[in-house]
């Protein structure tokens, strides 16, 4: 039987885009360690669900703090950090999670700026806000959410492409501007992962292809040497270790969590 380790006990802990899939798996996993956890997104509804679910799971209502946030809006950051911090005291950590997804064409309705300034700008805007907030005690721990996307190109998706890498280096560069106050800055980079935008990839292949949901599923598998999708809470163990003192001077990585469809 796995025993969740309660090793978060009483550590703040804020995440963007916690309103489903891998944010709200990582929410529920930090609070089953313990953690308070300050939770954001655009839309409050789905962030309410999660807060539910924390709740329903044996966090306090207390101990979870929920606020709308738009990653491309200073003042929205600023506020949003200010007031889970005043909720639930100094951060000892954040997971940048918050992006958009999705392919890109080039013409008069490319999306290419938007994804682009929402993945990379959101995410260096939160990072640099939730830096401000960090407590003064031990080692504090900033993890940001690449992709597999970020380590291969994929034809029509420059946007999220150039994004998930561009993650990498700032991951990268924030680590070493970082580490002689004993901040630890790390990516994750997943592969397939059984989310809503995960189907809506596969649907836009099928569309592509002119097959079905099954048979894109597939295709898309056959590249995946363990030929299966990971889940959220795979992702959010993997975040778990990262923050925990386990990782004690893992700093400044990429770490891959893709089945082995990109060996580094």
């Amino acid at each position: 039987m796995n025993t969740i380790p309660t090793r978060q006990v009483g550590r703040h802990f804020s995440i963007t885009g916690a309103g489903t899939g891998i944010g709200r798996a990582i929410a529920l996993r930090l609070s089953a360690e313990g953690a308070r956890v300050s939770i954001f997104g655009r839309r409050t509804e789905p962030l309410e669900e999660t807060k539910r679910l924390l709740v329903e799971a044996g966090a306090t209502a207390d101990s979870v703090f929920v606020a709308s946030m738009d990653v491309r809006d200073d003042d929205s950051v600023t506020e949003a950090f200010a007031n889970a911090v005043t909720a639930l005291g100094p951060l000892r950590g954040f997971v940048a999670n918050a992006g958009i997804g999705g392919a890109n064409f080039p013409g008069e309705d490319d999306r290419f700026t938007d994804i682009v300034s929402t993945n990379v700008g959101g995410t260096y805007r939160t990072l640099r806000a939730a830096q401000a907030l960090l407590s003064d005690e031990g080692t504090r721990h900033l993890v940001v959410l690449s992709s597999i996307l970020g380590r291969i190109g994929v034809p029509w998706y420059t946007g999220y492409c150039a994004s998930k890498t561009a993650l990498l280096g700032l991951t990268r560069a924030l680590a070493l501007e970082l580490a002689d106050q004993d901040i630890q800055v790390n990516a994750i980079c997943p592969g397939w992962v059984e989310t809503e935008m995960a189907w809506q990839g596969i649907d836009g292949m099928a569309t592509a292809l002119k097959t079905t949901r099954e048979e894109a599923f597939k295709i898309a598998m056959s590249e995946v040497p363990m030929g299966r999708m990971s889940q959220p809470e795979h992702i959010a163990g993997l975040v778990a270790y990262l923050v925990s003192d386990d990782a004690t001077g893992v700093t400044g990585q990429g770490l891959d969590m893709n089945g082995g469809a990109f060996l580094a």
